[in-house]
């Protein structure tokens, strides 16, 4: 029952984290760090993605499924918009993995997402639309989302914001932003699955266990997603640095005692 519950309460930070802009990754930081590591298993990992990822795509269903079959333009955008990621996201799992697993980095970086996310809200309005994003827009938008693999700094308010500043409109940068989640996390547990397969142990949390967190993670995120674009829309996104910055300053303050 213990197991149970602590993997309930990281699947629900999971699925809220991973959309809305507060950053998944600090917070599973954090909570590691009062819970016990998420590295002791790598499976809950990537059932955790598995169930975020399912988010995206009941979401986002009919964009996917029109990228498919008549933009598909936008998945060379989306391939271009990776590899930022994937290169930085490589060297720092392979040369400083240490940095992944920082409670005090992740409350920084908690910090410099409230940032981004007040920036954010006084940006003006623009009218673009993410299948005429450019390849070079694209490409920093991806550096926006590279940024992101540092505990603390939120994926999707990255490349929101990313998204904004190369001139989309506030719908079609949540559209961009979380098409773009689709190969990252794929990638984020293909990774996993290689740690696991490497390390030869899934730890000892049961199926049965496990296919809860994915459920919880699931649903959670459909709500949290949903949440997300409507907050967008009304232009309110800033107001989660009221979130971000207390909650890192308060984690950085712990971890310098």
């Amino acid at each position: 029952m213990q197991e149970l519950i602590r993997v309930v309460i990281l699947a629900i930070v999971q699925g809220i984290a991973e959309f809305l802009p507060i950053s998944s990754s600090g917070h599973l930081v954090i909570l590691g760090s009062m819970l016990g590591e998420l590295g002791e298993s790598v499976t809950l990992e990537i059932i955790l993605h598995a169930g975020t990822l399912g988010s995206i795509l009941v979401v986002f269903w009919q964009r996917i499924w029109a990228l498919l079959l008549k933009d598909r333009r936008v998945i060379g955008l989306l391939v271009i918009g990776t590899l930022p990621a994937v290169v930085i996201g490589l060297t720092i799992k392979t040369q400083f993995p240490e940095i992944l697993r920082s409670p005090l980095l992740a409350g920084a970086m908690l910090i410099v997402t409230g940032v981004m996310l007040i920036v954010l809200g006084r940006l003006t309005p623009k009218s673009g639309t993410y299948d005429r994003l450019g390849l070079g827009a694209a490409f920093l938008v991806g550096c926006f989302q590279a940024f992101a693999i540092l505990p603390g700094i939120s994926r999707s308010g990255s490349t929101i914001l990313g998204g904004r500043l190369m001139g989309l409109d506030r719908d079609d940068s949540v559209t961009f932003s979380f098409l773009l989640a689709i190969p990252a996390i794929l990638g984020a547990t293909v990774l996993a699955i290689k740690d696991l397969l490497e390390d030869g142990s899934s730890g000892e949390t049961s199926i049965e266990v496990l296919l809860i967190g994915a459920a919880v993670a699931f649903a959670v995120g459909i709500v949290a997603l949903k949440w997300l674009i409507r907050w967008s829309r009304e232009d309110r996104l800033h107001w989660f640095a009221y979130w971000c910055i207390p909650a890192g300053l308060l984690v950085v303050l712990l971890n310098l005692r």
